[in-house]
């Protein structure tokens, strides 16, 4: 019967061993999560340096991939999903009325599209910006002459009558 006493013992032990790995594997993943918060928070707040190269974008999209070893989430599973682009800190509208000002009048739309990269940090395509630039044309604010943008001129009374 000493057999059977030490094999319940050695069962006990096991037991009690499993219960402590099991709370310290719950505590690690309570920590991995609340980490992951902290991470999503951060990334809304910080904004996150732009990645040339190929293999800094795969270095980073490894360690972003979770283990096989990770306890599994719940909750859907975002299929295709993309993480939405950052809402420019201005329009595009209000933006092309500030670069055609800093540039000054008679300002190609090339030219005021360059602006916008380098002062304001927004990638514009040329067709988004003309479709903005035509919208001041039509609204008053801007005249087209010879391919070139400028403040339109206020109406003087002489003009009107």
């Amino acid at each position: 019967m000493a057999v059977l006493d030490d094999i319940a013992a050695e069962r006990q032990r096991l037991t009690e061993r499993l219960a402590r790995v099991d709370a310290e594997r719950q505590k690690l993943a309570d920590q991995v999560a609340e980490l992951d918060a902290t991470e999503r928070v951060l990334s809304r707040i910080m904004p996150t340096p732009a990645e040339t190269s190929r293999r800094a974008r795969r270095r980073r999209s490894a360690a972003a991939t979770p283990s096989p070893a990770a306890p599994a989430r719940r909750g859907r599973a975002a299929r295709g999903s993309r993480k939405q682009p950052a809402k420019p800190a201005m329009p595009l509208g209000e933006a092309s009325l500030r670069a055609l000002e800093a540039l000054g009048n008679e300002a190609t739309a090339e030219q005021i599209r360059e602006h916008l990269s380098s002062q304001f940090g927004m990638q514009v395509r040329p067709n988004h910006l003309g479709m903005a630039l035509q919208r001041h044309r039509r609204a008053g604010r801007l005249e087209q002459r010879d391919g070139r943008w400028s403040m339109a001129q206020p109406a003087s009374a002489e003009n009107r009558g």
